[in-house]
């Protein structure tokens, strides 16, 4: 997990996750997340002490791909200047 939004009326909560593998791992990632979202927003009610417990929904942050395609890109230009 690498960071959360939730939306002002607390209804709703935006679950960023970076997951690294294939786009297939990524997929089936996503959809256990998916499928355990009702699991784990009752866990939520129990611990928070909140009025409304947020429906969650995963998406993918792709920050760290991004991050590592660049370094290896900045590395093979190096490597090529030297």
């Amino acid at each position: 997990m690498t960071g959360v939004q939730v939306s002002a009326d607390l209804a709703h909560a935006r679950v960023r996750v970076s997951v690294m593998g294939s786009e297939d791992e990524k997929a089936k990632s996503l959809a256990g997340l998916e499928s355990a979202a009702r699991f784990l927003r009752s866990q939520l009610a129990r611990e928070l002490s909140l009025r409304v417990t947020p429906e969650l929904r995963f998406e993918l942050d792709r920050g760290l791909e991004h991050a590592q395609r660049i370094d290896r890109m900045l590395r093979d230009l190096k490597e090529d200047a030297g």
